[in-house]
């Protein structure tokens, strides 16, 4: 067994080692790699604690204070680098009260140190800071602040920095590897709003000048990109969660005022979704925290234990995207999975987002398995097929952050992977225990896709690796080729797959509907022989493929 596994391994790293760049023509500048890529000046230290102390002036779209950087120290180092977009001015930066001189190349800040900073101790800085942040033209697609009214023109305030980073507001080490441990949010806003932030409220403190300070503390782990602010006229709905070993966390709404009565009832559908993926992939992951949805001037965002949500109480996709005989909204299904892939399973590089949008598109599909039946879970993947456009591959350019890549693959696209790999592995019973095995061992961490195959290969003991590479460093998807010869009850169906990958041989269902035959073809013809078909078919269904008789 052993043996095998190390074998497997082996040739999954060999493998993905050889693969073609596909963006080797791409041109990418200094502020992408500074981003991007993990240079000395940031592998030197691991943030353990951030503690973000800021005050809102909403009239001014200004926000100004400071935040604590505590970190341990990988590497001696005299420099670290920290990111806070260059329209925000940093007044200082100081060690144990002491300035420290920076210098600033784009939207990285260069922090140099008086003496070497030693390996294996400890530190912690503090940045004094103000601007205003970047406005988001189209939140969430593109990053910033969102400076809004409800309908009484009483302010409503949020943010949305997917991609774009969190260091648009605040400055961080701005790289999806370096999850701090946990982070304090201490909010100012006018007395007569809320502010919500992520995690638990442990304070409310009356302030001078009309201000009230909200302060919100999360235990976990979380993305930068995941600290949230949200400021508005809110309402406060609570009720308890009891899981399915019988404890029980808070399940909070914060919804704009106007609203409450509709949200009460909309919101009627939340413990059911949390019950199904519980069913799936085991106790929400930030259990102490509790889970709570806040409403946004923006569509949704999947920010951890206060999550987004801004589908003007419809169902689907503000009233579409799913099929017209269900009734469930999406942004609550979505965002709500993003807890376990996304927020509890995190991936290294933002290259490698689809770990987070494929895994929860397809999440999606396993709610209405969960909440219908299989066949309506095939159903609304079907209806999200036409969304796929194999222009890019699904995984990007590794150390730059570049984001203009992969579109709506990285979701549907990657969904349907998924969705593929399940009936190529034929066995839904070890399929869901793999999806739950796998969240609960990268719970809490950030993780590769080369770690999500080797993964794989492991508890399926097979060797998935040209499969990947297919569909996730290749825009295309294979092709089953195929021709028929039929005499009588007979037919002899020869068959291959054409793939950029040479050995590229996925398991395939093929036959009558209902009475499928699974089949192993590879990039070589094949030749079997069928009974009693008489009416062909390959099972497009159940697979993201192109096909294609040769003798048409």
């Amino acid at each position: 067994m052993k043996q095998l596994l190390l074998f497997l391994i082996l040739l999954t790293s060999l493998t993905l080692a050889a693969q073609p760049n596909f963006y080797a023509n791409y041109e990418f500048g200094a502020a992408d790699t500074l981003r991007g890529a993990l240079s000395p000046a940031r592998t030197c230290f691991d943030v353990t604690f951030y503690d973000i102390n800021l005050k809102i002036d909403i009239n001014k779209q200004f926000i100004s204070g400071t935040v604590d950087i505590n970190y341990k120290i990988e590497e001696d180092f005299t420099t670290l680098q920290l990111d806070l977009y260059e329209n925000m001015d940093i007044q200082q930066i100081t060690l144990l009260g002491q300035p420290l001189k920076f210098r600033r190349e784009y939207n990285a800040v260069f922090v140099d140190f008086p003496i070497v900073q030693k390996k294996g101790s400890v530190g912690g800085i503090t940045v004094t800071y103000s601007g205003n942040p970047i406005v988001a033209k189209r939140a969430p697609w593109d990053g910033g602040f969102v400076w809004s009214e409800d309908t009484k023109g009483q302010p409503w305030v949020g943010v949305a920095c997917e991609g774009d980073g969190a260091s648009l507001w605040w400055p961080c080490k701005d790289h999806l590897s370096d999850e701090p441990d946990s982070v304090s949010i201490r909010l100012a806003v006018p007395d007569e709003l809320m502010a919500v932030a992520n995690g638990n409220l442990r304070d409310k403190v009356d302030l001078d000048n009309d201000y009230t300070r909200y302060d919100w503390f999360v235990s976990y782990p979380i993305n930068t990109y995941n600290v949230t602010l949200n400021i508005a006229n809110y309402v406060h709905l609570k009720e308890t969660y009891t899981a399915l070993d019988e404890t029980t966390t808070s399940l909070d709404y914060y919804v704009l005022a106007e609203n409450e009565e509709k949200a009460k009832a909309h919101f009627k559908q939340t413990p059911k979704v949390i019950t199904c993926f519980e069913r799936y992939f085991g106790k929400y992951p930030f259990w102490d925290d509790g889970i709570a949805f806040v409403e946004t001037p923006y569509l949704g965002m999947e920010h951890q234990g206060a999550i987004a949500y801004g589908n003007q109480y419809m169902r689907g996709y503000l009233g579409g995207m799913i099929p017209n005989d269900m009734n469930w909204d999406y942004i609550i299904v979505h965002e709500y999975g993003h807890e376990y892939f996304g927020n509890s399973v995190s991936a290294k590089d933002i290259a490698e987002i689809w770990i987070h949008e494929s895994f929860t598109t397809y999440m999606e599909s396993l709610w209405v398995e969960c909440a219908y039946s299989y066949e309506d879970a095939v159903r609304y993947l079907k209806s999200q097929k036409p969304y796929i456009v194999n222009k890019e591959p699904i995984v990007g350019p590794l150390d730059v952050n570049f984001e203009d890549w992969g579109g709506s693959d990285q979701y549907f696209k990657g969904a349907w992977v998924l969705h593929s790999l399940r009936h190529a592995i034929n066995d839904d019973e070890a399929w869901l225990d793999m999806l739950r095995s796998l969240h609960n061992k990268f719970a809490y961490t950030t993780t590769t896709t080369q770690d999500i195959i080797d993964y794989v290969n492991v508890c399926t003991k097979k060797n998935f690796t040209p499969f990947f590479q297919q569909y996730l460093y290749y825009p295309a998807i294979p092709t089953f080729e195929y021709s028929l010869d039929q005499k009588g009850k007979k037919t002899k169906l020869r068959y291959r797959w054409k793939a950029d990958i040479p050995d590229f041989d996925m398991p395939i269902m093929v036959g009558e509907r209902e009475k499928y035959t699974m089949i192993h073809p590879t990039t070589e013809w094949q030749t079997i022989t069928l009974q009693d078909i008489n009416d062909f078919s390959v099972a497009e269904e159940l697979f993201l493929i192109n096909v294609k008789n040769v003798n048409e």
